[in-house]
C-alpha cells in the first residue's frame, strides 16, 4: 500500500504565524480535503505528521488539538475521505527531542508502526524541516508553494523534490505517474 505523509498546517490547512490555535482557526486550504480523499480512493494510506509547538508554548492544549484533528476529520469525511493516523511532535524548539522536525523521529515511528519502506512513501510539505525530516530517512519529497512554500522553494531541497502548487496538484501528479 503506498502511503501519503502530509505536514498539517501550511499543506492542509491554513497556516498562521501566530499558530492554528483553535478549530475556529482551523480552515482547510482548497481542495485539499478532496485530494486526501482522491489518494483514500486510489487505495493510498494517509498520515499526518506534524510538530505542534502550540502543545508546549501553552498556546493551546490537548483537548483543543484534538477538536482541531477532530473537525479535520469530520471535515474529511464529508467529502470521502479519512486520515489513518496523526502523529505529533508536541515539543518546543529548545526541549532537544527526536520528533520535531527537521529531525526524523515522528518518520521513523511512523515508517516502524506500519512496517514500512521508506522509499514507499511520499511526504507533503511546505518547510524546509518537513523535506529534510522525510528525506533524512530515505522518503520521497514533494514542496507545496502554500504556507510557507513560496519562501522554502529558494532553499536547497533534498534531491528529488518536486514542486507543485498546492496538496491537489500533488496528489494530481503522483496518482498520474507514481
Amino acid at each position: 500500500m503506498k502511503t501519503a505523509i502530509l505536514d498539517r498546517d501550511g499543506v492542509i490547512n491554513y497556516d498562521s504565524s501566530a499558530f492554528v490555535k483553535s478549530p475556529e482557526e482551523w480552515i482547510a486550504l482548497p481542495g485539499s480535503l478532496e485530494a486526501i480523499a482522491r489518494l483514500n480512493h486510489a487505495g493510498w494510506r494517509v498520515v499526518i505528521a506534524t510538530n505542534q509547538s502550540g502543545l508546549a508554548r501553552g498556546l493551546f492544549d490537548m483537548d483543543t488539538l484534538n477538536a482541531m484533528h477532530l473537525k479535520l476529520r469530520r471535515e474529511l469525511a464529508a467529502v470521502g475521505g479519512h486520515v489513518d493516523a496523526i502523529f505529533i511532535c508536541p515539543h518546543g524548539p529548545d526541549d532537544n527531542c527526536s520528533c520535531r522536525k527537521p529531525l526524523s523521529g515522528l518518520f521513523t515511528e511512523i515508517v516502524q508502526r506500519y512496517d514500512l519502506h521508506p522509499r514507499h512513501c511520499m511526504t507533503v510539505g511546505d518547510s524546509l524541516r518537513d523535506l529534510q525530516a522525510a528525506a533524512h530517512i530515505g522518503c520521497q519529497t514533494a514542496l507545496v508553494l502554500t504556507g510557507n512554500g513560496l519562501k522554502t522553494q529558494h532553499h536547497s531541497l533534498p534531491a528529488g523534490t518536486t514542486i507543485h502548487a498546492d496538496l491537489a496538484a500533488t496528489v494530481n501528479y503522483w496518482l498520474s505517474s507514481v
